[in-house]
């Protein structure tokens, strides 16, 4: 007998997306399941810093005043709803969500999932957690719960685990599994599949963009899924949305979880109807036998100051304050150990305003000892006020200085994590690690196509004819590229070389960079490795999540066929 497909939405990309989404969700036309995904690798270490001053904390709270507001909703539309919220303490939220039940003389079963907490095991870590598959959350549903929350789960998990409770797929359902988990990626960060942040967003009304709706997938028993969004609601969803979703913060045609790893490589996507994008012919490999680990710690602190260099003589005035505050650091009593220059010229010539003409010096500092950076930079630069460059100003003056963190992944046995699903009714169900399972090898370099016959190029940005996609993973960050015509891949796939790539990201040229081809999506996938230092926490860069690393990559120049402009 065919099951009905399961219509599952996502209401939540990170911690402090937009509070009211899971009322449109729910409100918005029919679901089974509503999902929200609160945690990332920066949100682990908030709320570490949150745990330590309140051991009854450690999850997010926002999801309990959505909860409050969107309960009786979902209750009486049957809506059962997954998230990992739960954090660093999802017993702790379990709790919370009762109690907040039982006030609102709601009549709802809650379940959890734990096992993810390694920290006990790595003593110098904040916090430690192991990323987990789908399983639990499968068993807490399939014994009747109507709201699971969870730790650190994969992303994809909030989707495979309700897959595989509603159609009863087996762990080696692999091609099914690895659909879901596809789906799954494309709807966790909410309205990045809906026309957010979309690197073709001039192409479309932008009215239609300013509120665009939160994703859901219909997804199928064969493991194939259709994305669209509730009728009515703002944004879009076509194959370049979906297609930047599936880039984001991913590397090469494998892709790796707990209870599958999918080959994106495999992915097909067909513009169904307007707004409905069907994914198919996915395929899915058996999980690998090691689980990542996320490690956060506190790395030591840091303090910046912004020098502001206006009209003439930009590099002279850098060159003057530099060599002040370094004699300065290098006299103080405690020199910061790592100390960072950067000049970002935002100034013009003959400018208008004040602040066009202006240019910014960004001096950052970091050490283990708070005074380094705080009494020693803060002394330093204000006693220069009268004493420097013509015009000396500052965007604002230093801080005590702030800690920071470090992100770092290691990986352990999937038999070393006790997965358990804890159900409404209190009993603990273990949840058994995958039996079969493959090292993870890199996929094999597809054959290319054909290129372009030679013809007349114009210079123009890579943006005109190219959409991107980027973000972060730990110390690395991720730069998806991808085109609409079967012309401008075979352009792109032999002009985008890894050299090219770090000759346009002069960031990159000193770094390790990894391209991945993905014919089926038009694409090709960088990997830069250690760009972003030691993760997002410890604010290496400008852009310490690498989000604009892609249209930095758009807005460079290049020859271009003029038959692709």
């Amino acid at each position: 007998m065919t099951v009905a497909p399961l219509r599952i939405g996502n209401a939540s990309g990170f911690y402090g997306d937009r509070f009211d989404a899971m009322r449109e969700m729910l409100t918005g036309g029919p679901l089974d399941v509503l999902t929200g995904d609160y945690l990332a690798e920066l949100t682990m270490l908030i709320l570490g810093r949150d745990r330590l001053k309140n051991p009854s904390g450690g999850y997010a709270r926002t999801f309990l005043g959505q909860l409050e507001e969107c309960l009786g909703l979902a209750h009486e539309r049957g809506v059962r709803i997954v998230a990992n919220a739960g954090g660093l303490n999802p017993a702790g939220l379990a709790d919370a969500v009762r109690q907040l039940a039982d006030r609102l003389g709601i009549p709802v079963r809650v379940a959890h999932v734990e096992g993810d907490d390694l920290t006990a095991g790595h003593p110098r870590s904040l916090a430690a957690h192991a990323y987990l598959g789908g399983a639990g959350i499968a068993a807490c549903l399939r014994e009747g719960a109507d709201i699971v929350v969870t730790g650190r789960v994969t992303d994809a998990a909030l989707v495979t685990g309700p897959a595989v409770a509603h159609f009863g797929w087996a762990p080696d359902a692999y091609d099914r599994l690895a659909g879901a988990v596809v789906a799954g990626h494309v709807l966790e960060c909410g309205t990045q599949a809906t026309g957010g942040n979309y690197a073709f967003f001039t192409d479309h009304d932008p009215a239609r963009l300013r509120h665009p709706g939160f994703p859901l997938a219909e997804l199928h028993e064969d493991g194939s899924s259709v994305i669209t969004k509730h009728d009515g609601t703002g944004g879009l969803v076509d194959i370049g949305t979906v297609t930047a979703q599936l880039l984001y913060e991913t590397s090469g045609a494998r892709y790796a979880g707990p209870d599958v790893t999918a080959r994106l490589d495999s992915v097909r996507l067909t513009q169904e109807a307007p707004d409905r994008v069907r994914i198919s012919g996915v395929r899915g490999e058996a999980p690998p036998p090691t689980l990542k680990v996320g490690l956060n710690r506190l790395g030591g602190y840091r303090n910046e100051v912004v020098f502001v260099l206006t009209g003439l003589d930009i590099e002279a005035k850098a060159a003057l304050v530099r060599d002040q505050m370094e004699a300065a650091l290098d006299a103080a009593k405690s020199r910061p150990t790592e100390v960072r220059w950067d000049l970002a010229r935002t100034d013009h010539a003959d400018a208008p305003t004040e602040e066009t003409a202006s240019a910014l010096l960004r001096l950052v500092v970091r050490d283990r000892d708070r005074d380094a950076v705080g009494r020693t930079l803060s002394g330093a630069a204000i006693e220069l006020a009268l004493a420097s460059y013509p015009g000396f100003h500052v965007i604002a003056p230093p801080g005590k200085g702030s800690p920071y963190g470090v992100f770092e992944d290691v990986y352990v046995p999937q038999g070393a994590v006790e997965h358990v699903a804890v159900l409404h009714d209190g009993r603990h169900v273990p949840v058994a690690p995958a039996t079969d399972t493959l090292v993870l090898e890199p996929a094999p370099e597809p054959d290319l196509p054909e290129p372009l016959p030679p013809g007349p190029t114009r210079r123009a940005p890579l943006g005109v004819v190219a959409g991107a996609r980027s973000g972060d993973k730990g110390g690395n960050a991720n730069v998806g590229v991808w085109v609409r015509s079967d012309d401008a891949w075979r352009w792109l796939v032999h002009q985008l070389t890894d050299d090219r790539f770090q000759n346009l990201i002069t960031e990159s040229c000193h770094l390790k960079v990894v391209r991945h081809t993905l014919p089926n999506l038009r694409a090709l996938n960088f990997v830069v490795e250690g760009i972003l230092g030691e993760g997002v926490a410890s604010q290496h860069r400008f852009d310490p999540q690498a989000k604009a690393l892609g249209e930095w990559l758009r807005s460079r120049h290049l020859d271009i066929p003029e038959a692709l402009l």
